[in-house]
């Protein structure tokens, strides 16, 4: 583990004492609130990502392919 130094201004320092009223540090608060951060970027990419394939014509198309193709395998 590292230790990093943050420069916090009075919107931070609010944030924070909001974020450990319950008994958590701030390092705990901050590294949850980076956690957080990273989440977020990483689903916001996956949903960009996944409009793009929505948007794809050809993605479609070879879905619409795929599942006429399974479609002759069911039971029922």
């Amino acid at each position: 583990m590292s230790t990093i130094t943050v420069r916090t201004d009075e919107e931070v320092e609010r944030a924070l004492t909001a974020l450990t009223e319950d008994g958590r540090s701030r390092s705990a608060a901050i590294r949850d609130a980076i956690l957080l951060a990273y989440r977020a970027r990483q689903a916001a990419q996956l949903r960009a990502e996944a409009a793009a394939l929505a948007a794809d014509s050809d993605d479609r198309a070879q879905m619409r392919r795929v599942q006429a193709d399974m479609e002759s395998l069911r039971a029922w």
